[in-house]
């Protein structure tokens, strides 16, 4: 069995060193672990803690440590992030443990230069009356920065979009794990059913007030290894990509256009919603994407899915549709929580991708039947991806295109004023991840 820290190691080096995917690594890594629930659960916290906490733990690091942070070995940087991660913030660890282990994990990896080093620093962390300082609230922006450990510049661009107040309530909300929603296969199970299902594997699941058709589970495992998950009972959805389904409000027979489609959430809700009938087309431009749509649509027994390899931004055509859903390539900063690797790319699109984001809505709608429903959507917080392109849509195209109340979901509250063709979910109002959706209709 696997040492649980140091497969948090690994998996943090992956993710560090490897540019992957945090959620994808550590459920490969957990899949094949052998850890109890226990131990699964442990490794979640201290992985994503490090990864979420990352700006934090180096200012950390800066201050009771004389070796500059570039100078230090990136192994033994993880290390040390590990340590002081489980010393700061994490009540339960003795500082002994995460001393004594953090060295044990220098000496497997064959750093004996860096234990001493290592263990120097977590000690003198230790006696400290003060683990964690944080700068001067005159800079306000550093400030910020530092206590939820978030880029200046996001913290800038939502300062500047929407406030000071409504910047640091997002910022409180990128702590800890975010709730895992399942959204129901409707086609085999009831919701009741499925929690049914799962507690005979040991998951807790409870209802949402959301939307009728998800449930949310209490797991930190490896989800792919559930009976229920195997029979097609249900798939991995977020309650504000839940939300945009409903708001795109499919129905039975008709042909929907998925134009960015992969992973393929929204097109599997959107199947079912539509009974299995009619046609969901999913376009995406990698084989390997496509591929695991039609591998998850013939677990979930979705007949009605159609894959086709297609770039949104070219000029093949695309079935002309009844809707069509334009859930484009964002900046994800809506997602910080669910993705914290996001937040330290050196480059995330916020200049480039607006542009991209319009050129593809613009393509799009060309396909849309008349008195169709075209919706534009992120899942990001940033006004020149969300409503700067939504608006600028309508103001080229108003003479095709008029803009669709939305009628706001059982519970759903908006957090800013805009136009009612619009809705930005913020996950301080709704326990959400941070998401815009539009929605426009063809004259």
């Amino acid at each position: 069995m696997e040492n649980p820290r140091y497969l948090a190691f690994k998996a943090l080096l992956k993710v560090e060193c490897g540019n992957a995917y945090s959620n994808l690594t550590l459920d490969s890594f957990l899949k094949n672990s052998g850890l109890d629930s226990r131990d699964s659960s442990f490794v979640s916290v201290l992985f994503y803690g490090v990864l979420e906490k990352k700006i934090s733990l180096d200012y950390i690091i800066r201050k009771f440590s004389s070796v500059r942070l570039k100078k230090i070995e990136p192994k033994t940087l993880i290390i040390l992030r590990m340590g002081i991660y489980q010393m700061v913030f994490m009540d339960k660890i003795p500082d002994s443990a995460a001393v004594n282990e953090s060295v044990k994990i220098c000496k497997k990896e064959k750093l004996y230069h860096s234990s001493g080093f290592v263990n120097g620093i977590l000690r003198s962390i230790s006696r400290s009356e003060n683990r964690f300082p944080l700068p001067k609230k005159n800079d306000i922006k550093k400030y910020l920065s530092v206590k939820y450990s978030c880029p200046e510049e996001i913290i800038s661009v939502w300062i500047d979009d929407y406030s000071e107040t409504v910047a640091e309530d997002i910022l409180k909300c990128l702590s800890g794990r975010p709730s895992v929603f399942a959204k129901v296969n409707t086609l085999k199970v009831t919701r009741t059913e499925l929690i049914k299902e799962l507690k005979k594997d040991n998951v807790s699941a409870k209802k949402t007030e959301l939307t009728s058709s998800s449930v949310e589970l209490e797991f930190s495992g490896s989800l792919s290894n559930l009976n229920a998950f195997k029979n097609g009972y249900f798939h991995i959805q977020d309650m504000s990509s839940q939300i945009c389904c409903e708001i795109l409000d499919p129905q039975k027979g008709e042909i929907v256009s998925d134009v960015c489609s992969a992973p393929g959430g929204k097109a599997f809700n959107i199947a079912e919603r539509m009974n299995g009938e009619g046609k969901v087309n999913c376009c995406d431009i990698h084989d390997h994407k496509l591929k695991l749509i039609e591998n998850t649509a013939k677990r979930l027994g979705l007949k009605n899915i159609n894959v086709k390899k297609r770039d949104a931004l070219s000029d093949e055509p695309l079935e002309i549709s009844d809707r069509i859903l334009c859930d484009v390539p964002c900046s994800g900063l809506g997602i910080l929580k669910r993705k914290p690797e996001i937040r330290y790319k050196t480059d995330i699109g916020l200049d480039s991708l607006p542009d991209i984001q319009y050129r593809i809505l613009e393509n799009s709608s060309m396909y849309l039947k008349s008195g169709g429903i075209l919706v534009y959507s992120t899942c990001t917080l940033h006004r020149a991806e969300n409503s700067d392109v939504a608006d600028k849509f309508l103001e080229n195209h108003g003479d095709e295109f008029e803009s669709v109340k939305i009628d706001l979901p059982n519970g759903i509250k908006r957090t800013i004023e805009e136009p009612e063709n619009q809705l930005t979910l913020f996950p301080q109002t709704n326990s959400t991840d941070g998401f815009f959706i539009a929605v426009f209709k063809k004259r």
